[in-house]
């Protein structure tokens, strides 16, 4: 004979051979979520593109919540001032 490596051996590798194709297809699927998802800001990230290392100023914040309309005129000229006069 052939010492046990007949036909029946070749299907002992087969699993093998499949079950790494699906890990690298899983693998793969993986990496690209992580690549599109990691290169856009999403909503109600306080930092905006390019400036991923930098904190906000109060200044920033102070337009980013005017614009949103969670503050009036009024008071976002009010908060102003007061940024204006702490310099």
């Amino acid at each position: 004979m052939m010492d046990g490596y007949g036909p029946m051996m070749a299907w002992g590798w087969m699993w093998l051979f499949w079950a790494l194709i699906v890990l690298g297809v899983v693998l793969l699927v993986l990496l690209a979520m992580r690549v599109f998802r990691g290169s856009s800001i999403r909503p109600g990230d306080e930092r905006r593109e390019g400036t991923s290392h930098r904190p906000l100023t109060a200044r920033q914040i102070l337009d980013q919540r005017y614009a949103k309309g969670e503050i009036d005129t009024e008071e976002y000229q009010e908060r102003l001032k007061h940024l204006a006069a702490d310099r």
